[in-house]
């Protein structure tokens, strides 16, 4: 079973974008800046588009939800790394 988003990047040709990836109906992938989720925003449908825009705002903010939570996540490892 896959988790409900994926992070994902292309740091070779898109060094300054981060892709977070919503797997579970209506699928999408959420393309954003590194340093600001809601920066250059774009959202590619796998989909079909929801008509219902509670639905889009739902899933934007449960991504920057697991994003945030995932950066802290990482910042939490890099700092119990060093501490050793």
């Amino acid at each position: 079973m896959l988790p409900k988003f994926l992070l994902a990047d292309n740091s070779q040709e898109l060094p300054d974008t981060l892709f977070i990836i919503h797997t579970k109906e209506p699928r999408c992938i959420v393309e954003c800046d590194v340093e600001d989720f809601n920066s250059s925003q774009i959202i590619h449908w796998l989909d079909s588009e929801p008509t219902d825009k509670e639905v889009i705002e739902d899933v934007l903010d449960e991504a920057e939800t697991f994003y945030n939570d995932e950066l802290e996540s990482q910042e939490d490892l890099f700092d119990e790394e060093f501490e050793d």
